[in-house]
């Protein structure tokens, strides 16, 4: 089985899985010295030296309309995967096994497993995985990490792997660990739960895999988000506990913090009830233990990421910052008319990121940026 390589000391990882979407609609970035460049080349010269890019099953309606956020279908993570390549960056791979969002919320099968169980549904996780990864290899994209199914926390492929049941959950993960596996052994296998600050909810749930047979992997991975997810002080804990319970490598597969509290409804041209609005709303801000300016979120970053390298054993092996680039631009959304049907969700459908990303709303670099360039693990 396979670990990090040591080549990557210390992962500064950005999920950056809109940014096709982003550049066709028109967002421009700047590097420190105002000249418009690749995002990708202005991010690694900040010390980015991996991405993660994640993978819905088909991002569309019948009818052909894409379902928004990305989109992230094979097409365009190849070709994310075949720019990072070139410039030497590491690829995590963030298979959703939905046609849309999965995260503890919701874990909807995608439309042509809609009336999968049992075996049937067991081996189209199999083959899928093997399908996407056999696609990537030939496209001389094999990732070097590989997420099995995004935030479990609340299992996956509902109903069929929805917690409690650990049973069904392990043997649908074990699914998609057999088909990493029968491509490369080598390549490390993530498992990836929310709330990185919850030590009982990580404890209930790797004791339940690992009771019910679930198959063995190489990396825990955590998202933690400071308004939803606790204390840093909780995510250093549950961090250290896992490390020590379970001795695996640990890696923040997602996190942002916010930069500021200043609306941007006149980027995104909406009407207001067309706009998602801010993910951070006041009552929640007050749970953060920085305030959102720039310099609260330099001083985030450079307590969170000293908080993963103080993981024993050097098991703590770095972040992938969530979506720094996804800044406000009209048609840029989390979801479109079409997706809201598929989820069954009310929306709306705007950014709601913005306001967290590592480039202010003009797409300029913000002083985070030099925060994570100058770490040392």
């Amino acid at each position: 089985m396979g670990k990090i390589s040591e080549k990557m000391k210390f992962i500064k990882g950005m999920d950056v899985s809109t940014l096709l979407e982003l550049e066709k609609l028109g967002a421009k970035f700047q590097d420190e010295d105002g000249d418009e460049r690749d995002v990708l080349s202005i991010l690694q010269e900040y010390g980015m030296n991996a991405i993660r890019l994640r993978l819905w099953n088909h991002p569309y309606s019948q009818q052909g309309e894409p379902y928004g956020g990305g989109t992230n279908d094979m097409e365009s993570v190849i070709a994310l995967a075949q720019r990072a390549r070139d410039r030497g960056i590491y690829i995590l791979l963030d298979l959703h096994y939905s046609d849309f969002w999965a995260d503890p919320g919701k874990q909807i099968k995608p439309k042509a497993w809609a009336d999968f169980t049992g075996k049937r549904l067991e081996y189209a996780v199999q083959d899928f995985t093997v399908a996407v990864l056999r696609n990537m290899r030939v496209e001389g994209v094999f990732p070097d990490m590989v997420q099995v199914g995004n935030e479990l926390s609340n299992g996956l492929l509902w109903p069929d792997g929805k917690r409690p049941n650990y049973e069904n959950i392990a043997w649908l993960v074990n699914a998609g660990i057999r088909g990493v596996r029968s491509m490369d052994w080598d390549t490390p296998i993530m498992i990836h739960l929310d709330n990185g600050g919850n030590n009982a909810l990580y404890r209930e749930w790797f004791d339940n895999y690992f009771e019910n047979d679930g198959a063995d992997f190489d990396v825990i991975g955590l998202s933690y988000y400071p308004f939803w997810h606790g204390s840093l002080a909780d995510l250093e804990y549950n961090m250290k506990d896992l490390a020590q319970r379970y001795g695996k490598e640990l890696v923040v597969a997602e996190v942002s913090m916010g930069y500021t509290m200043e609306d941007y409804a006149e980027y995104e041209k909406l009407q207001p009830e067309e706009r998602k609005g801010m993910a951070t709303k006041p009552s929640l801000v007050q749970k953060i233990e920085y305030p959102m300016t720039k310099q609260g979120q330099s001083d985030f970053m450079k307590d969170f990421m000293g908080r993963i390298a103080r993981v024993p054993k050097g098991l703590g092996r770095g972040f992938f910052y969530w979506e720094p680039a996804w800044i406000p631009v009209p048609g840029s959304g989390w979801a479109t008319a079409a997706s809201l049907k598929y989820m069954k969700d009310p929306g709306p459908c705007g950014n709601e990121w913005a306001n967290q990303a590592l480039f202010d709303y003009e797409g300029r670099p913000l002083p985070a940026l030099d925060v994570i360039k100058n770490f040392k693990a």
